[in-house]
């Protein structure tokens, strides 16, 4: 007779008997094992109401989940690299979940009326018990190490944006307090050929951080070459800051720093150099406007390494990302660190030293190019918990806006020694197995108390009136 029963009727059978000892209110029956009816083709008895809301939520799921996919597809691989981090710790979650639902299992599984049904629950029990204790076997993550690497050295990413205005000499020098090891900006050129620093490009490209709408009226939709290096250090390019506060941090600043942060000029590239060869800071940059060049003579690359070749600086401070004119900079400063954006350039350029997002390489690729000696610098990395993990993977470098906040860190947040996290595995695992197997004894006895006691009662005789 087993043989011949299917896994639908099984089903069948376990949702008549659990409705008919555990429910009898027609409403919670199809709130709860709505979706188990559908799984097993039961038909579905939904008021109007419930209909519409369940139609509803499905749209806005799929509709939520297809946006995110389109808009978001680089960040599904942020996700995957949180789940690597917190795997461990969400698989002991997963063991105090399992053994709190134990109780509701047993439950039904003592209440169903079918050998069938008592069946089917105990083995998707076990199947998913299994896969629960049993994922650790699985689980990859480097922050379970016996072989922590060196902590990551900072890169300040426009400086320190979070303390002081965006590619400022203040934001620049709070970077300092850092102990970041380089500095990483933005370079353009102006009217005058000569090279300043800002992110923005294109048209319009001094109206979020300057107040061009005051000092030149009617120019604020210039480009870069539209203005002097004079005109554009008459501009204001801290004010913004203060005023909009875009990471929520100025209130930490003292009266004295938001004077300064509100007073901060645009600076140009030959300020920055003096700051980084005075505190032995390297400088790594993009060139905004590169791709517009006609030649090696006249383009930014060319004016950009004379301005640094004058400035006295080491050229192994500079780091060289620029992939236009590369040939040609190596050739008038053959000193200068090339820095490449993947690794097809970088092998076949010879090169050893990659600039990348975070979310590019996987722990196991950093680690095999930490192997072969080649330095992997990540942007922009600004939450501890990525922090912590590129650090168990062994980058050699980041890129941050929040060097304040990762400097005090001494150790990642996920690491653990693998005996220590087997101990705790394991200890977990056998601590909720012996509490699941006392709740179904537990279980098990009050039914039969309750068995024995319905029994009595219906033998007792029936007394006259």
């Amino acid at each position: 007779m087993w043989k011949k029963t299917t896994m639908f009727s099984i089903g069948r059978t376990c949702l008549r008997g659990i409705y008919s000892c555990q429910w009898n209110n027609q409403n919670k029956r199809q709130n709860v094992f709505g979706l188990l009816h559908l799984a097993i083709r039961e038909p579905l008895n939904l008021h109007w109401l419930h209909k519409v809301f369940l139609i509803l939520g499905l749209l806005s799921v799929t509709l939520g989940t297809a946006g995110f996919c389109i808009k978001w597809e680089e960040e599904w691989k942020t996700v995957y690299l949180s789940f690597q981090a917190t795997a461990p710790f969400l698989q002991l979650g997963a063991v105090v979940a399992l053994t709190l639902i134990s109780w509701l299992v047993f439950q039904s599984y003592h209440r169903a009326k079918t050998a069938a049904c008592k069946v089917f629950i105990m083995m998707t029990f076990l199947v998913v018990s299994a896969a629960v204790f049993l994922c650790p076997l699985a689980i990859c993550s480097p922050c379970i190490t016996s072989n922590l690497p060196p902590k990551p050295a900072l890169v300040g990413h426009r400086g320190a944006p979070m303390m002081a205005p965006e590619n400022t000499m203040m934001s620049f020098r709070k970077s300092i307090e850092c102990d970041v090891v380089a500095f990483e900006t933005d370079v353009q050129l102006s009217e005058d050929m000569k090279p300043f620093l800002m992110h923005d490009n294109g048209s319009s490209f001094l109206l979020r951080t300057t107040d061009v709408k005051d000092k030149f009226l009617g120019r604020d939709g210039g480009m870069n070459t539209n203005f002097t290096l004079q005109e554009l250090q008459t501009l204001n390019a801290g004010e913004w800051f203060v005023r909009t506060d875009p990471f929520q941090s100025v209130s930490s600043l003292s009266k004295q720093e938001k004077m300064e942060a509100s007073n901060q000029k645009v600076p140009s590239l030959s300020e920055l150099l003096v700051m980084a060869k005075k505190h032995n800071v390297s400088l790594i940059f993009d060139l905004k406007n590169e791709k517009n060049s006609t030649g090696f003579q006249k383009s930014d690359s060319y004016y950009t390494t004379e301005t640094i070749k004058k400035s006295g600086i080491s050229q192994d401070k500079i780091w060289w990302l620029s992939p236009e004119y590369r040939h040609d900079v190596r050739n008038i400063a053959p000193g200068f660190k090339q820095v490449y954006h993947n690794e097809q350039d970088m092998n076949a350029d010879g090169g050893g030293f990659l600039n990348m997002k975070y979310s590019s390489l996987n722990a196991r690729e950093i680690s095999e190019l930490r192997k072969k000696n080649v330095s992997v610098n990540l942007w922009v990395v600004n939450e501890r918990w990525l922090f912590s993990l590129l650090w168990c993977s062994g980058a050699s470098s980041v890129t941050t806006n929040a060097c304040h906040i990762l400097k005090n860190m001494y150790k990642p947040d996920w690491h653990l020694e693998p005996n220590i996290y087997m101990v705790i595995w394991i200890s977990a695992d056998v601590i909720s197995l012996l509490l699941m197997f006392g709740m179904y004894l537990w279980q098990r006895r009050r039914k039969n108390h309750v068995f024995r006691q319905n029994k009595s009662e219906r033998r007792l005789p029936l007394l006259p009136r």
